[in-house]
């Protein structure tokens, strides 16, 4: 068998435990410690929740889309298959070593998607980016740690919680989409979205994107709240 190569090492803000990039034939592997976060053959969830995401915007042709977690790729480069010519697609990275990689060991796999005219790549925590603004995205695209049961980040839990996702429904337009994934199912999560105005979708996807193998969650959520009032607004921290 092909061993294991270590590629590259990326520090995580706040974090002692640092991102590995792995590489066996064809095959990579970002990971932290010795738990996988994401692999170039397992693609199939990542893409499918930009792919579900973004069909529900078609009838929004410069839709606005926010993407937590560069990762490989698979999300960001699924979204703009299915999002018109005059959409805007804003990505945001918080480990520097992730949009290094993505132009240098794993170029290949984003096949030139960071220089579409529609692509900004932020080197930002997303959570600061979904508090930008009211009403800023029609869509927002979650693939950050491992869903609500995170692994690597501990402020990562912020996303997830009754005040993160406050934030996130107000930072979408009427009829917008949250869209998360998750390493597994979790009934408390799902509460959350509800008890916060979502009208949601628990989708399982085959990690593999064929018929056989884990399954992945994801959630798909709907603002379906018509407007929001400025004395709900949901504050920071």
């Amino acid at each position: 068998m092909i061993p294991w190569v270590h590629l590259d090492t990326g520090a995580v803000p706040g974090e002692s435990v640092p991102l590995r990039l792995m590489q066996r034939g064809d095959e990579f592997s970002i990971m932290v410690g010795t738990i996988e976060l994401m692999n170039n053959r397992l693609r199939g969830s990542e893409e499918a929740l930009a792919t579900i995401a973004c069909s529900r915007l078609r009838d929004r042709p410069r839709a606005a889309v926010l993407i937590g977690g560069l990762g490989m790729g698979f999300t960001l480069r699924a979204a703009l298959k299915e999002l018109g010519p005059e959409a805007r697609v804003v990505v945001a990275e918080l480990v520097p070593a992730v949009a290094s990689w993505a132009r240098g060991p794993l170029a290949h796999l984003f096949a030139g998607c960071l220089d579409d005219p529609r692509v900004e790549l932020v080197e930002a925590d997303v959570n600061r980016l979904i508090q930008s603004g009211p009403g800023r995205y029609d869509a927002i695209l979650l693939d950050v740690d491992n869903g609500p049961e995170g692994m690597v980040r501990r402020e990562n839990d912020r996303l997830y919680d009754a005040w993160g996702l406050k934030r996130a429904h107000y930072a979408l337009r009427p009829g917008g989409i949250l869209g998360v994934w998750s390493g597994g199912p979790d009934r408390k999560f799902k509460a959350r979205l509800q008890q916060t105005g979502f009208a949601v979708d628990e989708i399982r996807v085959r990690a593999s994107g064929g018929s056989s193998g884990r399954r992945h969650v994801l959630w798909l959520a709907e603002r379906v709240q018509a407007s929001d009032s400025p004395a709900r607004r949901p504050t920071g921290r």
